[in-house]
C-alpha cells in the first residue's frame, strides 16, 4: 500500500515537470552534442578574428534597433487600435500577425520587390543595413502592437473612470495607470522581438547581403557550406550567452511588474477629432511597414496567369494537407507543455526565466543538433512533430503565464473555502479565467507551425513537404513559371493563416470582444 501510495504522489509530479524533460531531451542535449564539435583552438580562433567580433556587434545592434524601433512605433498603434472604435477594427486586430506568420523567404522576396534592385518604391536599400531593419519592423511590429493590446485589456475600467472622475487627462491616464499594467506585456514583446531579430535567418540571409549578414547565417555558412562544425559551436555558445540574459531579464520583469487585473475592462471609444487624425497616421503606418510586402507578392500572384494550374495538382494539396497535419498535432503537444510550464513557473522563478529557451537557438541550430544527438530518429515524425512543438509553446506558456499573474488569489480560496478540490478549481475557475490568454497563445502557435520552414527543410522527408517548403522549391528554381507558382502558392498560405486565425479569435466569447 504504500508503494502505491509513494507511486500516486510521484506520478504528478513528473507529470508537472513534463517541460523541462522536453527541453532536455530536444534543446539541451542537442546542443551539447553541437557544442562538443568545438576545441580551445577554435574558441581562440573565432574570439581573435575581426571579421567575427563585428559580426557579433551588427548582429546585437540590428537586434536593439530593431527593437526600440518597434516598441516606439508599437505602443501608439496598440493604444489606438485599443482604446479607439473604428470601422474594420475586429479586422485589423486579427490580421496584425499575418506578416509575422509568412514563410521568410517569401517575405524577403516580397521586400525585395519593393525596394531591390528592381524595386517598385525605391531602388536605393539593396546592400545596406535598412533593408534587413526594414524586414525586421516588418516582422515585429505586430508582435508589439498585440503585446501593446494584450496589456491595455488587462487594464480595469473602474480604475481608468476614477482617474477620469478625479481630472486625469488621456496622457495621464495612460502614463501613470496603462503604462505600468503594459509592462509584463511590453517586456515579453521586447524579448521577443530581440530574440527573432537576433537569432534570424531567413531575412538576414536574403536582406543582409555579403555586409550585413547575422551570426545565424555564418553558424548556417559554417555547416552546410564548410562542414566547420567547431567554428559553429563557438558561435552558438556566443547566441545562448546573449539571449539567455535576454530571457532572465524577461523574467524578472514579468515576475515583477505584474499586477492583479480585474475582468471588467475599458471599452474602446468613439475618437475626438484629434484622435482621429492618430488613427489615420496608425493605420498607414501599419500599411507601410506591415502589408506592402504582401500587397507586392499579391500583385505578383494576380498577374501568373496559367501558374494558377499548380493549384490543381496533386503534389499541392498534399502539402496543404501536411501543413494542417504538422499543425493539429504539434498544437495538440504545445498546449500541454505550455499549460505544464506555465503552472511551473508560476511557482519558480528559474522556470520563469526558461521561457524563451526554444527561442535563443534558431531551427537551423536545434535541427543540426538533433540530427547528431539522435542519429536514430533522423527523418522521423515524431521528431518533426517535437520540433513543432518547441517552437510553438512558448506562445501558449507566456500568455498563460501573463494570465495567471494577473488571477486573483481570492478566487481559488473563495472555491477552497466551499469545498471545491484541486481538480474542481483548476476547471471550474482557473481555466475559464485563463481561455482568453490560451486562444491568444493558441493563435500564435497554429501560426508559427503553419509558417515554420527551417525544422521542415532538415528533418521531414520528400513525402512530408509543406506548403513553405513547396514554395522554396519553386523559389529556388529557376524560371518564370516557377516563381510565379511560388507567388501563387504564397497568397494560398496567406489565406490558410487568415482562416485559421479567425477559427481560433473567433470562436472567443462575444462579451471578450465587445469589452475589448
Amino acid at each position: 500500500m504504500k508503494v502505491v501510495s509513494f507511486g500516486q504522489k510521484l506520478l504528478p509530479v513528473l507529470f508537472s515537470l513534463l517541460p523541462l524533460f522536453f527541453l532536455l531531451a530536444v534543446v539541451l542535449l542537442p546542443l551539447r552534442a553541437m557544442l562538443q564539435q568545438m576545441d580551445a583552438d577554435s574558441f581562440s580562433m573565432v574570439w581573435q578574428d575581426e571579421y567575427m567580433r563585428r559580426l557579433l556587434g551588427w548582429t546585437a545592434s540590428q537586434a536593439a534597433i530593431s527593437s526600440v524601433l518597434t516598441l516606439l512605433l508599437g505602443v501608439p498603434v496598440a493604444w489606438t487600435v485599443t482604446r479607439l472604435q473604428f470601422s474594420g477594427r475586429n479586422w485589423v486586430l486579427r490580421l496584425l500577425m499575418l506578416p509575422f506568420v509568412i514563410p521568410t523567404l517569401v517575405a524577403g522576396v516580397g521586400i525585395l520587390a519593393l525596394f531591390g534592385a528592381q524595386g517598385l518604391l525605391w531602388r536605393g536599400w539593396e546592400g545596406t543595413p535598412w533593408l534587413l531593419l526594414y524586414g525586421n519592423v516588418f516582422f515585429n511590429l505586430p508582435v508589439m502592437v498585440r503585446a501593446g493590446y494584450q496589456g491595455l485589456c488587462q487594464v480595469p475600467a473602474t480604475r481608468m473612470y476614477a482617474a477620469q472622475t478625479l481630472g486625469a487627462g488621456t496622457w495621464q491616464r495612460f502614463v501613470r495607470i496603462e503604462i505600468p499594467q503594459m509592462l509584463p506585456w511590453l517586456a515579453g514583446g521586447m524579448c521577443l522581438e530581440f530574440l527573432y531579430c537576433f537569432s534570424g535567418f531567413g531575412l538576414a540571409l536574403l536582406l543582409g547581403g555579403e555586409h550585413y549578414i547575422t551570426l545565424e547565417v555564418q553558424i548556417y555558412q559554417l555547416i552546410a557550406y564548410e562542414l566547420d562544425m567547431a567554428q559553429a559551436g563557438v558561435l552558438v555558445l556566443w547566441v545562448l550567452a546573449t539571449t539567455f540574459l535576454s530571457g532572465i531579464i524577461y523574467a524578472v520583469l514579468s515576475r515583477y511588474s505584474a499586477q492583479k487585473a480585474v475582468i471588467q475592462m475599458l471599452p474602446p471609444q468613439l475618437p475626438t477629432t484629434g484622435q482621429k487624425a492618430g488613427l489615420v497616421l496608425a493605420l498607414l503606418l501599419l500599411l507601410g511597414c506591415c502589408a506592402l510586402p504582401l500587397l507586392a507578392v499579391c500583385w505578383r500572384a494576380l498577374l501568373a496567369g496559367s501558374s494558377w494550374l499548380v493549384l490543381l495538382e496533386s503534389t499541392t494539396w498534399q502539402a496543404v494537407l501536411n501543413t494542417l497535419g504538422f499543425t493539429l498535432m504539434a498544437i495538440m503537444l504545445a498546449l500541454l507543455l505550455g499549460f505544464l510550464h506555465a503552472a511551473l513557473a508560476k511557482r519558480l522563478m528559474w522556470v520563469r526565466s526558461l521561457t524563451f529557451l526554444p527561442f535563443m537557438v534558431s531551427p537551423v541550430c536545434v535541427s543540426f543538433g538533433l540530427l547528431l544527438c539522435y542519429p536514430s530518429w533522423t527523418a522521423s515524425l515524431s521528431m518533426l512533430i517535437c520540433t513543432y512543438a518547441l517552437l510553438a509553446y512558448p506562445f501558449i506558456t507566456k500568455d498563460v503565464l501573463a494570465a495567471l499573474d494577473s488571477l486573483p488569489d481570492s478566487y481559488t480560496q473563495a472555491a477552497r473555502t466551499l469545498g471545491a478540490g484541486r481538480m474542481q478549481v483548476l476547471l471550474y475557475v482557473i481555466v475559464p479565467l485563463l481561455r482568453p490568454a490560451l486562444q491568444r497563445g493558441l493563435a500564435l502557435a497554429a501560426a508559427t507551425c503553419i509558417g515554420e520552414f527551417a525544422a521542415t527543410l532538415f528533418l521531414s522527408r520528400p513525402e512530408w513537404q509543406t506548403l513553405t517548403t513547396l514554395i522554396y522549391h519553386y523559389l529556388s528554381t529557376a524560371g518564370r513559371d516557377n516563381y510565379d507558382r511560388a507567388m501563387v502558392l504564397t497568397l494560398l498560405l496567406m489565406m490558410l493563416t487568415i482562416l485559421i486565425f479567425a477559427l481560433v479569435e473567433w470562436s472567443k466569447d462575444k462579451k471578450e470582444t465587445h469589452l475589448c
